[in-house]
């Protein structure tokens, strides 16, 4: 095991690396609650940005959607979600967030999760503006993020837990609190329909059982027995979100395309 490529590793990427599927900072009730909001049908075109493990992309597919494609900006997850869903119609395409390539009005639903929070604002906007610019007149967006609470949170904390959980995860993260979440989608031509929000419990022992299964559960505890620099790292992560666990939530927005 390489060291040094462990301490790099984005902890989405690491958690995953340990056998966790469910990455999303609500968890698997926050996913189940903003597809419910976005109610896919066998009428709708849906894409999904930055498709992960494709595990939200299994729930959509049970709805039978029209078609269905994920972009992400990964050679090789790309190539292995081909394979994993080779028996299905989902298509699975490289693009960045901001710049899919997709025709201009071609979906009828976008969405994404924990992708927004791990980019600076403006590009926070050039992807929702992405997201406007495939969905069809009146098309829905729907995003489950991280975010800040509560929305008076002082700017000097926002940026105190910013610098720290990008420490502890490896990546820029810049969540938003609720308001600001809101204000962005509506900057962009988006008129906000439903919000759900849930605790940022993401390496909570009651949420991990929840979202992995008991067996699951085991794989994970398995893992970081035997992987002790993998172990360090995720108790680091867990001690950031539990340090600053009453200005973290997780969010899920339903906005829709003027």
């Amino acid at each position: 095991m390489n060291t040094e490529n462990i301490e790099k590793m984005s902890g989405h990427w690491l958690l995953a690396r340990i056998g966790k599927k469910v990455l999303r900072p609500g968890g698997l009730m926050l996913t189940e609650k903003m597809l419910a909001m976005l109610h896919v049908t066998s009428d709708d075109d849906v894409v999904e940005l930055a498709p992960g493990l494709g595990y939200t992309a299994r729930h959509t597919l049970k709805n039978n959607p029209k078609s269905y494609t994920g972009i992400d900006a990964e050679q090789c997850v790309i190539h292995d979600l081909n394979k994993r869903f080779k028996q299905t119609s989902a298509r699975f395409k490289l693009g960045n967030a901001a710049q899919t390539s997709l025709p201009e009005q071609s979906a009828d639903k976008v969405y994404g999760e924990a992708l927004l929070s791990m980019h600076a604002d403006h590009k926070k906007s050039e992807i929702i503006k992405e997201a406007a610019r495939i969905l069809k007149p009146k098309g829905y967006y729907a995003i489950h993020e991280l975010a800040l609470t509560p929305d008076t949170l002082d700017d000097n904390i926002k940026l105190h837990v910013q610098k720290n959980l990008a420490l502890a995860i490896k990546v820029n993260a810049r969540p938003l609190t609720v308001s600001e979440w809101i204000l962005l989608l509506e900057k962009e031509g988006f008129t906000i329909k439903k919000i759900e929000t849930a605790p940022m419990h993401l390496l909570e022992l009651k949420r991990i059982i929840r979202d992995e299964g008991f067996s699951g559960f085991l794989k994970i505890v398995g893992n970081l027995v035997t992987q002790p620099d993998i172990r360090s790292r995720v108790i680091q992560m867990r001690k950031t979100f539990k340090k600053y666990e009453d200005c973290l939530c997780a969010v899920s927005i339903l906005a829709q395309k003027i």
